[in-house]
């Protein structure tokens, strides 16, 4: 499961946990509802529309923080805490204060789960990262080109001191990822938004894409919030990150450009277009996945490769699952014959992907 962990600009918002649900167009936590805009809601929003249009779940830690550190202290504390007795195979932090030894405590706890969730981090927890040397403990973050100009400035101490001739002008990206890297303040990929979004990791840039393109997009607050929030949930239904982050960068820009933006247009009118571009980005370039509605029929018919899945599971709950549930959904068979859909769809898709990676291979050789 996913888990997102940030804070919303109210210094009256309690902390909050509980599974995230999308419910006429608000946000479901827990009993508690929320308006969307931008920043960690905009993150959670669309994340939930994408887990709810794949079938897949999200849980979320959320506290108020007007910028004091106050309640971002509170949930880190809440974090170390409680994880440690807790599983989530990805986790997402966002804006939470840079609070170095906070974070530390938290990577101690985080660094002796097993096995260790995949690690994501936007806005301040990315500086956190950096502040307390612990950017390659991540596999994923997500700056715009101004997070990515302190990335790359291995002297700065705070985002306030990026020093001045580390220009952060769209066409210097290339050149701040690989400073980045060179100084150890790189996550294992990252994701760049902007005009042009931007995969990289350290041997150099991976994809891009800048198409389709809305110059309106750029002034609408949280777009690159959205982003994270799509990617998080691809990587946690078992996509690799690779090809998880460059669909994520597709299905941001499709929502974007059926929204018919304008600079007046509010985030939660791209997230309402979230479904369709999925659809869109993983059938109409091939990158279908599996999801809880596939029937297993389809899956192996398509797949054999995905059988020994199914073996296992005769293994795990004492039912041919083929024999007795061949016609069945995914979801269906795993309420019928109890085993936990969502890491059976990880390993599924997982398995899939791996197959479509090799016989590429096969085609370069």
């Amino acid at each position: 499961m996913l888990c997102v962990a940030g804070t919303v600009p109210s210094n009256d918002f309690p902390l909050l946990e509980g599974d995230v649900r999308w419910v006429d167009e608000k946000l479901q936590i827990a009993k508690t509802l929320l308006d969307v805009n931008r920043g960690t809601p905009a993150l959670l929003a669309a994340a939930a529309v994408t887990a709810d249009a794949l079938g897949w779940s999200l849980f979320a830690y959320l506290v108020g923080d007007t910028g004091t550190g106050k309640g971002s202290r509170r949930l880190y504390a809440h974090l170390t805490d409680v994880l440690p007795r807790t599983r989530f195979e990805t986790m997402t932090f966002h804006y939470l204060q840079p609070i170095v030894h906070w974070h530390k405590r938290l990577q101690a706890v985080l660094g002796n789960s097993s096995p260790k969730p995949t690690l994501i981090a936007d806005a301040g927890s990315m500086y956190a990262a950096k502040m307390s040397g612990a950017a390659s403990l991540y596999d994923l973050f997500t700056p715009d080109a101004g997070e990515l100009a302190f990335l790359a400035d291995e002297e700065a101490p705070h985002p306030f001191y990026t020093r001045g001739f580390i220009l952060h002008e769209e066409n210097r990206v290339p050149d701040l990822i690989s400073r980045a890297y060179t100084h150890g303040n790189a996550a294992r990929y990252l994701l760049v938004k902007g005009e042009t979004d931007y995969l990289a990791n350290a041997q150099g840039i991976i994809g891009t894409v800048s198409e389709p393109a809305a110059e309106a997009m750029e002034a609408i607050g949280g777009t690159g919030d959205t982003l994270t929030g799509i990617v998080s949930v691809l990587i946690d239904g078992g996509m690799p990150l690779e090809k998880a982050t460059l669909a994520a960068m597709r299905v941001n820009r499709v929502a974007g450009h059926y929204a018919c933006p304008t600079p007046a247009t509010q985030i939660i009118e791209i997230i309402r277009h979230i479904p369709q571009a999925l659809r869109d980005v993983l059938d109409g370039e091939n990158r279908r996945i599996v999801t809880p509605e596939t029937a297993i029929i389809d899956i192996i018919s398509a797949h054999r490769q995905t059988e020994k899945v199914f073996k296992r599971l005769e293994a795990e709950t004492g039912t041919c699952i083929c024999c007795q549930g061949l016609f069945l959904s995914v979801r269906d068979a795993a309420q019928r014959f109890g085993f936990n859909m969502e890491s059976v769809l990880a390993d599924i898709n997982g398995i899939i992907s791996e197959d479509e990676k090799g016989r590429a291979s096969s085609r370069i050789r």
